[in-house]
């Protein structure tokens, strides 16, 4: 007998689902590079975080990349708070998505 239905969607989304200990363990070692932002689905503004990173990166030579790296940090630090209700949105699109 085939598994129904409902066991093959909550298997798919317990396979699929974000969890807030390994979105904490990136935001701490990858997250000034926006991974942990992509890790939960948010690539837009992931993708936007590493670039303004790699950005500071090649103007700190001339002082310039410091004020930028500042804002990096800031938008690090507040994205501790933000890691569970990021992972929970990530969850819902994907329940949202199991149910089409």
């Amino acid at each position: 007998m085939p598994p129904s239905d409902d066991a093959v969607a909550r298997m798919r989304f317990e396979a699929g689902r974000k969890s807030v200990l390994l979105a904490y363990l990136i935001w701490f070692f990858l997250g000034y590079g926006g991974v942990h932002r992509m890790y939960l689905g948010k690539w837009g503004s992931g993708l936007a975080m590493l670039a303004i990173f790699a950005v500071s990166w090649v103007l700190m030579p001339i002082l310039i990349g410091w004020p930028i790296f500042a804002v990096i940090l800031i938008w690090w630090l507040f994205d501790a708070l933000f890691i569970p209700g990021m992972a929970r949105r990530a969850d819902e699109r994907l329940i949202d998505h199991l149910r089409r």
